[in-house]
């Protein structure tokens, strides 16, 4: 079942971050995950929204996203970004209607 993951960051260093940002792409596309959305000024209908970046990424299967996740080059990359910010990141799954 398709999952979403959603990053909710404050970003402290922009020049660390940068790093991350470089590398992001060559690894997370290794691993069937979509990005679909990055955003720095969102527009907050209710609320607050105190985060300097939004994103949101999609995977096939909560497997695909764990294995990107907690993969070697992935974790040797994610400590630019625990070194750049702070934040939190949640996996949803996909909404499937009951029929019925």
């Amino acid at each position: 079942m398709t999952v979403y993951a959603i990053a909710l960051l404050n970003i402290a260093d922009r020049e660390r971050y940068g790093v991350y940002q470089s590398g992001f792409m060559e690894i997370f596309s290794r691993y069937s995950g979509k990005l679909l959305a990055v955003d720095e000024a969102p527009t907050v209908k209710e609320g607050d929204w105190p985060y300097t970046r939004t994103v949101l990424i999609e995977f096939p299967d909560a497997e695909a996203f764990d294995a990107w996740f907690n993969s070697p080059e992935y974790q040797a990359l994610a400590k630019h970004r625990h070194a750049a910010s702070t934040g939190s990141i949640a996996v949803i799954k996909k909404f499937v209607p009951r029929e019925g």
